[in-house]
């Protein structure tokens, strides 16, 4: 039997008077956590949530969102994160679509609960878990917590539906992953064992609550005993000044804040003794920076972890020993690693067929972490989930030794002059020039070529380089017809995610306004 719940018993049970949770000066105890997760599903049944309903939550990371992550499996329901970078019309479409009528907000996002209702969210409550003064017609969750009793925990468990996870829909529309209780328990299980979580460690949660990376996370370390620190959100001088305060231990952050953060001043005054493991994943990672990383943090163990919403979130770990430049076990960095426990991984072509080591094909993954499908959506759930198989869309390929390469999103994938170019591997190349700080390659039109590759630059504050400089640079790494034609240095951020993962689609954009993509 599995259920998300367990972990809130046990850790009550043997670890009661530890501590739970950190959030500022604010701490909890284990039995304190149970107590409150108890009370919100009792308040939540008081309003009206029955079995399986969906409770939603858009907020900031806090202390209080953690307890909702257990809070609504407790009283029987289902979560439903939302993402804090979409738009109110995005959520909207993901709260309708999810038959939402209860949703958990704080200060950040208690204002945009007016335009999700004139968009026609039916709410019929709305629970404010914020610091500030109490909206008009919400809900108090500290006051909810404090007038209901706790109640019987449902013991969902197994094939029961756990959560609804939004992500960005081919149509245009986001597509909701459901995932059970087995789904994100293999993974969380797998994650635990992997990088070793146990009671004396100290997790921090700044990258976004409601990504199923940091979710794993959350998971993993409940099932480790593990303390929780939170800050509301990543910011380089705030995550270096929590690290070094609460003496955290691991941390799970993408590319952009590993490179924000060690590019930070502060970072080479900062007491980061205590950093034993950084968790990395959910876009790809340019070696060189990855190099300057370890360089940084030297006392960090770094490990890779890749997969997708529809795995619940993991499918391969690149463990920390193949994170080394020499010896026997150097060469993987590139690598984004092997199958993790209970998953079995196939290259395969487009019609589904396994490919031979080596060769490029569509990365699929099977096993307990797969999603049962998208929440209304049968016909793209057949498009991606097929004989138990999910069709990542990611393009790779596996070596003798089960290790599988990303290449690119095979929507991504350039195609120049009949000649394949994966962005990322152009991507590896271009970073190596030491004036590069990011780098982001992608495919523009060309007459000649149909597409060409082309480089968008920000460089590293204080120095300076030319189109040829970094062209020629690439060139020491990869053949010439994969080096960029073009470069633009840019000076803004690049578009990103909610969850910092790098949208290349928004960079693309304007490149490809009112054309249709031509290959010869």
């Amino acid at each position: 039997m599995y259920y998300l719940t367990q972990s809130v018993h046990r850790n009550a049970q043997i670890r009661g008077k530890k501590t739970a949770t950190v959030d500022g000066d604010r701490q909890r105890t284990w039995s304190d956590l149970k107590n409150r997760v108890a009370c919100f599903a009792g308040a939540l049944k008081s309003i009206g949530v029955q079995e399986g309903d969906r409770v939603a939550i858009l907020a900031l990371n806090s202390d209080r969102y953690f307890e909702y992550y257990f809070g609504v499996p407790w009283a029987g329901a289902c979560v439903v994160p939302l993402n804090i970078r979409w738009s109110a019309a995005e959520n909207a479409y993901s709260l309708k679509d999810a038959g939402v009528e209860v949703l958990v907000v704080d200060d950040a996002f208690a204002k945009m609960v007016p335009a999700l209702k004139a968009q026609g969210v039916n709410l019929k409550s709305v629970i404010f878990i914020g610091e500030g003064d109490l909206p008009a017609g919400m809900l108090s969750y500290e006051k909810l917590l404090s007038v209901h009793q706790p109640a019987a925990d449902a013991f969902r468990s197994n094939d029961d539906l756990a959560g609804i996870y939004y992500t960005g829909g081919t149509t245009g529309f986001p597509k909701g992953v459901m995932l059970t209780h087995s789904n994100i328990w293999s993974s969380a299980i797998a994650l635990m064992s992997l990088i070793g979580l146990e009671e004396t460690n100290t997790i921090l949660h700044a990258a976004p609550m409601f990504h199923l990376a940091d979710g794993a996370m959350t998971q993993a370390g409940m099932l480790g005993g593990s303390t929780h620190v939170f800050i509301p959100m990543f910011t380089p001088a705030g995550t270096i000044k929590v690290i070094e305060e609460k003496k955290v231990s691991h941390a799970l952050l993408v590319p952009v804040m590993i490179q924000m953060l060690i590019n930070d001043p502060s970072v080479k005054e900062a007491d980061l003794s205590s950093l034993e493991f950084v968790l990395y994943g959910a876009s790809p990672i340019a070696e060189a920076m990855l190099i300057q990383a370890m360089k940084t943090l030297p006392k960090a163990a770094f490990a890779q972890g890749y997969g997708q919403t529809e795995l619940a979130p993991l499918a391969t770990m690149l463990s920390s020993k193949y994170h080394v430049t020499e010896g026997p076990f150097a060469g993987k960095l590139k690598s984004a690693g092997q199958a993790i426990p209970c998953v079995e991984i196939k290259i395969v072509n487009e019609e589904g067929e396994e490919r031979a080591l080596g060769e490029i094909g569509e990365i699929a993954v099977r096993g307990p972490n797969a999603m049962v499908g998208y929440w209304n959506k049968p016909e793209e759930t057949a498009v991606s989930l097929r004989n138990g198989w999910v069709h990542t869309g990611d393009a790779g390929y596996m070596d003798d030794e089960g290790f599988v390469f990303l290449v690119d999103r095979v929507k991504d994938m350039i195609v120049s002059g009949g000649e394949n170019v994966y962005s990322a591997e152009v991507e590896n190349a271009v970073s190596n020039h030491p004036a590069v700080g990011q780098v982001v390659v992608i495919g523009i039109p060309s007459k000649e070529w149909g597409e060409q590759v082309h480089a968008e630059i920000i460089l590293k504050e204080g120095t300076t380089a030319t189109e040829a400089d970094i062209i020629n640079k690439t060139k020491e790494y990869i053949a010439n017809y994969k080096c960029p034609r073009s470069i633009t240095f840019r000076t803004e951020p690049f578009p990103l995610s909610g969850a910092g993962k790098l949208l290349k689609r928004e960079v693309r954009k304007p490149y490809w306004e009112g054309k249709e993509r031509q290959i010869n």
